[in-house]
């Protein structure tokens, strides 16, 4: 009989979910919603929460509410029914979208459909180079430009660097002939032999359509296989064509196509 029971981990009790996430990453893609790099970068927010859920003290799932969407990975044979049920608690009126745990009576989004792409170990040329710590107001620079409206900083980039995921983050910065920093990825590790995670990825505006997208990418990805990784992946919104474009031109194939479940209205 299952019984499950809720921790609410702060930023620096997070240790074991990103253990939990690691051993659930298969070699080809993530399974779920979540990657510990997906708990990495929210890592970025110093009041950051995360969710794990274990049954008689081991993992079973581990979870964060993004905005209204309650994204969850569960471990590999675990009790979907019973964790959706437990979920419910959480996905109080206004969280109304579930990304990775069928709720019962919920129905697949229509509206929108994100793509997982996956990209095997493959000789790489790029301009990448390494973000190092006088690199960061650069890569927080283009991170700005690329999202509009982000509320990245450089504080909020030494939050998540400094959190029990930081270890896992590669990061890679391209510059334009002048020097101006174009375009950046953040890769995450999530253990030898296992897929790694692209979040986020991003262009300058002022220099988008001269491959320095694809040059960041291809950087982080041959970074991640460097330290053992079998794969990368990321994911896109379906309809965001331009991104897709971009990351099969690196070499990305999909792998597959996800729908939230969201709340009857």
């Amino acid at each position: 009989m299952t019984s499950l029971t809720r921790h609410h981990l702060s930023p620096a009790e997070t240790g074991p979910a990103l253990r939990a996430l690691g051993e659930w990453t298969s070699a080809a893609a993530p399974g779920g919603s979540l990657h510990p790099g997906d708990v990495g970068w929210l890592l970025r927010f110093h009041d950051a929460a995360v969710l794990l859920w274990t049954d008689g003290g081991i993992p079973v799932a581990v979870g964060f509410l993004d905005g209204p969407v309650l994204r969850v990975t569960a471990a590999p044979g675990a009790d979907l029914g019973a964790l959706a049920a437990e979920a419910e608690e959480v996905l109080v009126s206004g969280n109304d979208w579930s990304d990775g745990l069928a709720i019962p009576g919920w129905e697949p989004d229509q509206k929108e459909s994100w793509l997982v792409l996956s990209w095997a170990p493959q000789p790489v040329s790029s301009r990448a180079e390494p973000v190092g710590v006088a690199m960061t107001s650069d890569r927080v620079l283009v991170h700005r430009a690329a999202f509009a409206g982000s509320t990245f900083t450089v504080e909020r980039h030494r939050t998540m660097m400094r959190s029990p995921a930081g270890g896992l983050a590669v990061e890679t910065l391209v510059r334009t002939p002048a020097g101006e920093p174009a375009a950046a990825a953040t890769g995450w590790f999530a253990g030898e032999g296992r897929c790694g995670l692209l979040e986020p990825v991003g262009t300058h505006p002022d220099h988008r359509g001269h491959g320095y997208g694809r040059d960041a990418v291809l950087g982080a990805c041959a970074a991640l296989v460097h330290r053992g990784a079998s794969a990368v992946a990321v994911a896109t919104p379906a309809a965001n064509e331009a991104a897709v474009a971009l990351y099969r031109s690196a070499g990305f194939t999909v792998v597959s196509e996800n729908r939230d479940w969201v709340r009857p209205r």
